[in-house]
C-alpha cells in the first residue's frame, strides 16, 4: 500500500509541482471563461476548479489527470441558470455527483468500451463548436478594440510556443492584453464588468432551493445530463492519459471520484466539472504524472485567487474570448475530415449525427445517446446479413445456414425457405454448423419455419446447433419440442 501511495504521490515531486503550477496558470482564464459561458460569476468557476482539482487528486482513479470547471458542463447548465439561477445550478451539481457515484458503483465505466470512436469524435467536435458559438454573444455592442484583442490573443497563443513552452501561451496573451488595457485605459469590457472576484476562500453553505418535488423535477434532467457528460469526458480523458503514459487507471474509482468532487464543489459554491482533455495533456507533456500535480494545480490556483484577485478583475474579455476560440480550435478533431473521406459511411453518419443533434439541442448527452443508438442500429443491420444455401440430396433437402440469427436477421432468415417448392421432399434438414442463435426472436423464427413444413407434411431436422444455440432452442422453442 505504501509503495502504491509513493508511486502516485511522491515518485517525482519536482516535476509534479512544476507541472501543477503551469496547469494552475492555464486554468485561470479557462475557469473564468467557462463561468461566463454558464452565465455565472467568475468565482463559481474558480471555486469549482480549486475544489474539484484538490478532491479528484485524492479520490480519483487516474493520477496526473486534471479535473476542474469545463466547457462541456457549462454548456449543459446555461438554460438552468437563465431560468432559475445559481442555487439551482449548485443543487443540480450535487445531484449529478450522487448519480456519478451510483454509476461508478454500478460499473458503468466498463460500458465506455461500447461507445464507438465515431461517437467520441462527434462528441469532441460538437463540444468544440458549442464552445466557439458560446463566445459570439460577447461581441454584441462592442467596438473594434474587442475584435483586435481577440485577433491579437489568438496570434500570441499560436506564435509564442514556437519560442518557448515554459509559460502557457494563453497566460502570456492574457497578461499582454491586460497590461495594454490598464496602461492605455482602453474602452473595452473586462472581467470586473461581469462580476466581482473576491479574495475569500470557498466556504460551506447549502444551496438556497426548496427541498421539494418541484425542485427535483427542475434539476433532475440537468443533473442526469451533467452526470453522463461529465463521465463521458472524464473517462475519455482518462483513456487518453493512459495511452500517453503507457499506464492503466481505475475507471470505476474515477467515476466515483468525479461524483465526490462535484458534491463537494456544490456545497462550496462551485459549478459542476469533470476532467479536462486540454489541461490533462498540458500536465502530462509538462512532466506531471502523479496525484501531486493535480493537487498542486488546485492549491496554486487558490493561492492566485487570494493574492491576485484585483488583477484578475482587469482582464479584458477580448483576451478570454481569444483563449476560448483557441480552446475550441484545439478541441476539434481536425483529423475527422479525413475520417469522413476514408471511413465506412456508417461511421461518418454516426459522427455527423452526434455533432448535428448536439449542436441543434445544445445537449451533449442527447447527442451521444443518438450517436450510440444510430451506431447500434447500423451495426445490427450490418451483421444481420444471413446466407442460406439450399442443396437437394435424394428425398432430402438440406439448408445450410451461415450467420447470426437474432431479432434483426429473423425476417431474412424466414424468407429463405420456400415451403411449396419443397413439398416433393420427405425431409428438410436445417444445418446450423455456421450459425448461432442469440435470442428469443431466433427461436421463434425457427419455430415458424418448422411449423410451416410440418403443416405441409414434411419432417424437419435441426442439426449441428452449437451448445449455446441448442440450450436456447430447448428452453424457448416449446412448440416444436
Amino acid at each position: 500500500m505504501f509503495s502504491q501511495w509513493r508511486k502516485e504521490w511522491v515518485l517525482q515531486p519536482k516535476a509534479d509541482l512544476l507541472s501543477g503550477i503551469v496547469v494552475a496558470l492555464a486554468l485561470v482564464p479557462e475557469a473564468i471563461a467557462f463561468s461566463l459561458i454558464a452565465g455565472v460569476n467568475p468565482m463559481v468557476g474558480l471555486y469549482a476548479s480549486v475544489i474539484i482539482a484538490i478532491i479528484i487528486s485524492i479520490a480519483g482513479g487516474r493520477p496526473g489527470m486534471i479535473s476542474a470547471a469545463t466547457g462541456a458542463m457549462a454548456l449543459v447548465v446555461v438554460q438552468l441558470v437563465k431560468d432559475h439561477g445559481v442555487d439551482y445550478l449548485l443543487a443540480a451539481g450535487i445531484l449529478a455527483g450522487i448519480f456519478q457515484i451510483l454509476l461508478g458503483v454500478a460499473g458503468v465505466a466498463k460500458l465506455l468500451r461500447f461507445i464507438p470512436r465515431a461517437v467520441m469524435v462527434g462528441f469532441v467536435n460538437a463540444l468544440a463548436i458549442l464552445i466557439f458559438s458560446a463566445q459570439l454573444p460577447q461581441f454584441e455592442g462592442q467596438n473594434w478594440i474587442m475584435y483586435a484583442m481577440v485577433a491579437a490573443s489568438l496570434a500570441i497563443i499560436l506564435i509564442f510556443p514556437r519560442f518557448t513552452k515554459v509559460i502557457p501561451a494563453p497566460l502570456v496573451a492574457i497578461t499582454i492584453m491586460t497590461i495594454l488595457t490598464v496602461a492605455f485605459s482602453l474602452d473595452t469590457r473586462v472581467i470586473g464588468d461581469m462580476g466581482q472576484i473576491s479574495a475569500s476562500l470557498p466556504s460551506f453553505f447549502l444551496p438556497n432551493v426548496p427541498f421539494s418535488l418541484e425542485t427535483l423535477q427542475i434539476i433532475f434532467p440537468y443533473a442526469l445530463s451533467l452526470a453522463f457528460v461529465g463521465l463521458i469526458e472524464s473517462l475519455l480523458t482518462a483513456r487518453i492519459v493512459d495511452e500517453m503514459t503507457d499506464t492503466t487507471s481505475n475507471k470505476a474509482t474515477e467515476s466515483r471520484g468525479q461524483g465526490i468532487a462535484n458534491i463537494v464543489a456544490g456545497f462550496f459554491g462551485g459549478m459542476p466539472g469533470c476532467a479536462m482533455i486540454g489541461q490533462s495533456v498540458i500536465n502530462v507533456t509538462s512532466g506531471g504524472r502523479g496525484r501531486l500535480s493535480t493537487f498542486t494545480a488546485g492549491a496554486f490556483l487558490m493561492l492566485l485567487m487570494v493574492t491576485m484577485n484585483d488583477l484578475l478583475m482587469t482582464i479584458p474579455m477580448g483576451a478570454l474570448v481569444g483563449v476560448m476560440f483557441f480552446v475550441s480550435y484545439a478541441t476539434f478533431d481536425w483529423g475527422s475530415f479525413k475520417m469522413l473521406k476514408n471511413s465506412p459511411k456508417s461511421d461518418s453518419a454516426v459522427m455527423l449525427a452526434t455533432v448535428l443533434v448536439t449542436v441543434l439541442t445544445h445537449d451533449l448527452s442527447m447527442g451521444v445517446l443518438v450517436g450510440i443508438l444510430l451506431a447500434a442500429i447500423l451495426f445490427a443491420s450490418k451483421i444481420s446479413r444471413i446466407d442460406v444455401k439450399r442443396h437437394a440430396e435424394g428425398k432430402n433437402v438440406v439448408y445450410r445456414i451461415n450467420g447470426p440469427i437474432f431479432f434483426a436477421s429473423t425476417t431474412a432468415f424466414v424468407e429463405q425457405f420456400d415451403v411449396p417448392a419443397d413439398l416433393d421432399f420427405e425431409r428438410v434438414t436445417l444445418d446450423f454448423t455456421q450459425a448461432h442463435l442469440f435470442d428469443d426472436s431466433a427461436t421463434e423464427a425457427i419455430e415458424t419455419v418448422v411449423l410451416k413444413y410440418q403443416a405441409a407434411g414434411v419432417s424437419v431436422d435441426l442439426v449441428s446447433l452449437n451448445e449455446e444455440s441448442q440450450a436456447l432452442v430447448d428452453r424457448l422453442a416449446r412448440r416444436i419440442a
